[in-house]
């Protein structure tokens, strides 16, 4: 039931960004209706400020943001407070919540919906995060880019534009990021076909590579860096993809093909470490004591003599990624036989990107009902296995009833952020998690923005969002530069092969 209060007092105004609290207002039982949905969640202490706005009509909105002594008032269809008010209150709320109370005009008569919290956790994130920001088009897919934003504002800023390498109808693409120990200035990404080649910085040296050889399936793909070594373990892929006029998934990527091959960025030199024509090995990830390599795989064997693409195109269905794992011993550069971890077959599905904690104890994966690229799959959801007990759960305070799929840990194993399309399941957008010792998360929070409806107007999305300990300060003409030279060729030894 609503009831007409009459607001007579309140505490000591101290900062506003826009009018007062209103006087007169109708009480509400139920949330306000905001975008993004902020209501209840959990927030890092140094997150940039978060603003929203009123899903649905409004004439007027007043909010009042309030930690202890400190409040601050926002006014506007947009709620968007100063970066000074926003850390004072964050700095007060500490370990506790900033308390929310929006107001809302409609023909003249003004509303107060149910106070909410956003929680302030004391664990810091990282800086900065990166992604890849790429349409839906199969027509301007080059019309992408490498982007990377500071968490603490909103800095946003290329590290590297496809365009500057393409010309005309020779277009490059632009993929797979990577960072050695969340260090910006120990990265690689991928370019694809005009002036191809794996871009490699290290320490202010960059190079391009040729990673093509003879002895390997393809150049390297989905990387995953040593956490100490000059060493980068790839799966190498030969992937296809097919359209769908009926199935909800609307495009199925696949491989016909994958191997797993390791690159000593150092000595240049490159090995297989798995390569069953009846497996198809993908998403390698370390464990962050470089002792241990994990990754998923699917058993396929071919019936017919036809084309591989062809064939496996009428039975993906019945691809099955599990996860494996294989000891490394960094003394010798030698890998160990490969061992089971979660056998998502037994269960019908597929698990793929399996990502473990800094601390070593959770590995988080996506799991589907098959496949391996389940950014394009309707059930994708987010699961997490505590490595101590080898219990594994679907992790139902994060996922959607829509797309779960690529997720990140930050270098203090206290956040995750993960690709998501809960919104329009057309577009993926970073969402943001706190995991306690546990492995239990918060109520997930989307990337905050300058303009709060900035991911609904901006028809491009999210890839591969990766945490940074700081910007990448090489320029995106360096390394086009690079690009623009011939890459390296790689030499194949089987040092690595046991």
């Amino acid at each position: 039931m609503k009831r007409l209060l009459l607001f007579t007092a309140m505490a000591t105004l101290l900062v506003a960004c826009g009018n007062d609290i209103p006087q007169n207002f109708w009480e509400a039982d139920e949330l306000p209706n905001i975008y993004p949905d902020y209501t209840n969640v959990t927030v890092p202490i140094n997150i940039a400020p978060l603003t929203f706005q009123i899903d649905g009509h409004a004439d007027d909105v007043v909010a009042m943001l309030s930690a202890g002594e400190e409040e601050v008032i926002c006014s506007g269809r947009e709620i968007m407070p100063d970066a000074d008010d926003w850390k004072r209150l964050t700095e007060r709320a500490k370990g506790d919540a900033i308390k929310v109370e929006v107001y809302v005009e409609q023909n003249g008569s003004w509303r107060r919906f149910k106070p909410f919290n956003i929680y302030v956790s004391p664990d810091s994130i990282d800086s900065y995060i990166s992604y890849r920001l790429i349409p839906p088009s199969y027509v301007t897919y080059e019309d992408l880019t490498i982007n990377q934003r500071c968490l603490e504002n909103y800095d946003e800023s290329v590290i590297y534009n496809n365009m500057l390498c393409s010309d005309g109808g020779d277009g490059q693409c632009i993929n797979c990021h990577n960072y050695q120990q969340y260090n910006p200035e120990r990265m690689q990404f991928h370019a694809r076909q005009r002036m191809g080649g794996t871009v490699i910085a290290y320490d202010g040296d960059i190079k391009k590579i040729n990673m093509r050889n003879d002895s390997i399936l393809s150049a390297g793909v989905y990387p995953a860096w040593h956490p100490s070594l000059k060493l980068i373990v790839y799966s190498t892929n030969m992937t296809g993809q097919v359209f769908h006029s009926v199935n909800p998934n609307k495009i199925e990527v696949f491989d016909s093909e994958s191997d797993l091959i390791a690159y000593d960025v150092e000595k240049n030199e490159v090995t297989n470490i798995e390569n069953d024509s009846t497996e198809m090995e993908c998403f390698p990830f370390w464990a962050p004591d470089g002792k241990t390599l994990y990754y998923c795989s699917a058993h396929f064997e071919y019936r017919d003599t036809i084309d591989k693409g062809a064939e496996f195109i009428t039975r993906t269905q019945e691809a099955k990624y599990n996860l494996y794992k294989k000891s490394f011993d960094p003394a010798t550069m030698q890998f160990g036989p490969r061992e089971l971890v979660f056998a998502a077959d037994s269960i019908d599905k597929s698990a793929t990107l399996p990502r473990i904690s800094p601390d070593g104890r959770f590995l988080m994966f996506t799991l589907a009902q098959y496949g391996v690229f389940h950014i394009w799959h309707h059930d994708a959801d987010l699961w997490m296995l505590d490595l101590q007990t080898g219990k594994a759960r679907i992790m139902g305070e994060l996922n959607s009833p829509d797309t779960e799929s690529y997720h990140s840990w930050s270098s203090n194993g206290k956040w995750v952020v993960f690709s998501s399309r809960r919104y329009d399941s057309n577009y993926t957008r970073p969402f943001i998690a706190h995991i306690d010792s546990n492995g239990r998360g918060s109520k997930p929070f989307e990337l905050p923005c300058a303009y709060p409806d900035r991911h609904r107007q901006l028809l491009k999305s999210y890839n591969v969002p990766e945490f940074m300990q700081g910007p990448v300060t090489i320029t995106p003409q360096q390394f086009a530069d690079a690009l623009k030279q011939e890459g390296e060729p790689v030499k194949y030894v089987n040092r690595l092969s046991k």
